[in-house]
């Protein structure tokens, strides 16, 4: 299944040397569908060469939403490449925005150049040479040749200092002066390289390459998995006729007590400062993104775990002795549950909702006749 991105087609305006300040003419944004296959499908082999020696760091600047400027030699190989950085970390999702092919026109120009504030978190990609010295003070650039086919020997390029970026012939390569916390794993390198050599498919090096970036990432997220079930509340502690109990906070330090005997080196053989990529993990977008989309989770089932509660409760003890006031509040109070079992798909059977709803009809029948015109005014 393939993406559809609209691309602004290029003018004499993104040409190298031309103003940002020229107005932007009906023509130079005419659509131009650029159709490119699903992020699962994208050849990560081939889009990362010839910086395969730092795709274990690229995908730690994208672990951490640090900012990053792909620079490309076309509007294609910009948007594979910027698609392939974001979704190099699934499972988890990346929770930055990200520009896929960004131009001198676009409305953020001004803001993303500016020198007087730090860059914000996003992934740009661009084919304009102009923003060679336009986003210099980026701390993080990849700036890529023309692709090579699958069968050629990429030339594996050192990490460059950002302040070699200067002329518009700059080399191939990743600038920035960021150190990664994880060792590098050189057994992976070695094992596409010589794919490369023995003449394997790009399916297949991109394959090699998607199965040891998921493994990562599942390694890294498998102990905040871990630490985040750990804060549910024990099924035994909810009770049909109570509110069910809160979610415990997240408290980072205890997280990261957890790691000595439950860490990434369970599932993973490189090594590093783990603690320390938590640390600065725990500063960024992704993280704020996880734990929120986690707890969602955790509150929806909470709620499901409630109502199942509720239907093995015996609803006639319970109504004995109890005034018209708590019938008519546990009615509404249902209701509502039921309204949020269906709107917000909570995992609960039928049969438990067909129960609820009975509970329901239950109470209305022992209460007064005007209550039960007002709780059911159309029967």
């Amino acid at each position: 299944m393939g993406v559809v991105i609209q691309l602004r087609v290029p003018s004499k305006a993104d040409e190298p040397g031309s103003s940002p300040e020229q107005p932007v003419s009906q023509e130079n944004l005419v659509p131009a569908p650029i159709v490119l296959t699903s992020v699962c499908e994208l050849d990560l082999f081939r889009c990362f060469q010839p910086v395969l020696a730092h795709v274990q760091m690229l995908w730690e600047l994208l672990l951490l939403a640090e900012p990053l400027v792909v620079m490309a030699p076309s509007p294609a190989v910009s948007s594979e490449t910027v698609l392939a950085l974001t979704g190099c970390l699934a499972p988890l999702k990346y929770c930055c925005d990200y520009r896929p092919y960004f131009t001198i026109h676009d409305s953020e120009f001004k803001e993303y150049t500016t020198r007087t504030q730090a860059p914000p978190n996003v992934v740009l990609g661009v084919t304009n040479p102009f923003f060679i010295k336009t986003l210099q003070h980026w701390p993080h650039i990849l700036r890529l040749g023309e692709l090579k086919m699958a069968g050629e020997l990429p030339k594996q390029v050192k990490l460059k200092k950002l302040a070699k970026l200067k002329s518009l012939d700059a080399k191939p390569g990743l600038y920035s002066s960021y150190k990664t916390f994880l060792h590098k794993d050189k057994a992976l390198i070695k094992r596409l390289l010589k794919g490369i050599h023995r003449k394997c498919p790009s399916e297949a090096q991109s394959a090699l390459l998607r199965r040891h970036l998921l493994e990562l990432t599942q390694s890294f997220l498998v102990p905040l998995e871990h630490y985040m079930a750990s804060l549910m509340p024990l099924q035994r502690a909810i009770t049909a006729w109570k509110n069910p109990p809160q979610i415990r906070p997240f408290h980072q330090e205890d997280f990261l007590k957890t790691l000595e005997h439950a860490g990434p080196q369970l599932t993973c053989g490189i090594k590093g400062d783990w603690i320390g990529l938590y640390r600065r993990f725990f500063r960024s977008p992704n993280f704020d993104g996880w734990y929120r989309q986690r707890r969602k989770e955790m509150t929806l089932k909470l709620e499901a775990l409630h109502l199942e509660a509720i239907c093995e409760a015996d609803i006639g003890a319970w109504m004995k002795h109890k005034s018209e006031v708590e019938l008519v509040d546990l009615v509404l109070k249902l209701r509502e549950k039921l309204v949020r079992a269906t709107c917000h798909h909570l995992p609960v059977k039928e049969e438990t909702v067909q129960r609820v709803t009975q509970y329901i009809t239950t109470i209305i029948g022992s209460l007064p006749e005007d209550l039960q015109a007002v709780l059911c005014p159309h029967t």
